[in-house]
């Protein structure tokens, strides 16, 4: 439960493209609206053309309803054809350009956008509150640069050595989050946008900055360097703009064995399941690393089985019977 006043026209919101990652809505969904979260705020959920009518009838049935602006019809968005290559091995950021489109909900003053591959395991409405410095401004974590899976197309910068979570300490990081000086290497300046978990002040200058993006975006010769998509170019928009947020509001599943002087089980507000998705496939991970995204892949299982618990209970459409034939692993991980 919230211990904050709510905050008018202010929401939650992530972006859905394919049916494939209809469970992990789903579950952000339900994670937000449950106790222990029970978030005062609306998730919105912008659904791209290419989300057919069942997926779209699932959301609706879950109580996502169009007559209350919870769906969001959207284009797809990405630089020009031919600008911007990806690299076979992630694919998935493909669609990932299109999260700029929450910069168009014009009409809410504050928005906090999560991936749908996300948990909410601890309130953190307190995002609607945060002081941001001016209207063109954002807040969200640090990128983890450490590479655990040594990814050769991954920037060569990209070291534990070189990534603003590494000095991080508990509990001192729960209340001072990397900053970024002069003398950071590269690293400490990019947050993290693929996994975006980030508050944006809408106000009169918000039409502009929009505009500014979209120049950006489709002007810009460094869009061909870039490896991570909306990630790189919300960091380079931004630079000097942003507020950094304590790991544990996009705290990755990488981090539990990356960043084990950081981590903190019980701290963690929102965990972000990057590479394996939990209903995807099962952890492909060595010794202590494959222990640690264990334990945090049982997390988003737990949720997914008190939700199915819900459906079924209460349920006479037949919907969890819809949402199966979306989960392409179907045992819990222990």
């Amino acid at each position: 439960m919230s211990a904050y006043p709510v905050r008018p026209n202010s929401a939650f919101v992530t972006l859905l493209t394919k049916p494939s990652y209809l469970p992990g809505v789903l579950v952000l969904h339900d994670s937000l609206a449950s106790k222990p979260v029970s978030s005062a705020y609306p998730l919105i959920v912008m659904v791209t053309p290419a989300v057919p009518h069942e997926a779209r009838e699932i959301l609706r049935l879950r109580g996502i309803k169009v007559s209350s602006s919870r769906i969001r019809p959207v284009e797809a968005m990405g630089p020009e054809p031919g600008k911007w290559v990806v690299n076979p091995h992630d694919s998935r950021f493909i669609d990932a350009w299109t999260k700029l489109r929450v910069f168009e909900l014009y009409e809410y003053e504050r928005v906090v956008l999560l991936d749908a591959d996300m948990l909410v395991r601890k309130n953190m409405d307190e995002l609607m509150h945060i002081e941001l410095p001016g209207e063109d401004w954002i807040a969200g974590a640090h990128a983890c640069a450490c590479n655990p899976r040594q990814l050769k197309h991954y920037p060569v910068d990209w070291v534990p050595e070189n990534c603003a979570h590494t000095p991080m300490r508990h509990p001192i990081c729960l209340s001072s989050p990397p900053q970024i000086t002069s003398e950071s290497p590269r690293p400490y300046g990019l947050i993290n946008s693929v996994s975006l978990c980030a508050a944006i002040k809408h106000g009169a200058q918000n039409a502009q900055c929009l505009l500014n993006l979209r120049t950006f975006l489709q002007t810009s010769p460094r869009i061909q360097e870039y490896a991570f998509a909306d990630q790189d170019l919300i960091s380079d928009f931004f630079t000097g703009r942003w507020k950094p947020l304590p790991y544990i509001y996009n705290a990755l599943k990488t981090s539990r064995f990356t960043h084990p002087s950081m981590w903190r089980d019980d701290e963690v507000k929102c965990v972000h399941y990057v590479l394996d998705k939990p209903w995807m496939e099962k952890p492909t991970w060595d010794t202590d690393a494959a222990d640690a995204v264990r334990v945090t892949h049982s997390w988003w299982w737990e949720a997914l089985e008190r939700l199915e618990r819900r459906l079924k209970g209460d349920d006479c459409l037949g919907l969890w019977d819809l949402v199966g034939p979306y989960l392409r692993v179907t045992v819990q991980i222990n």
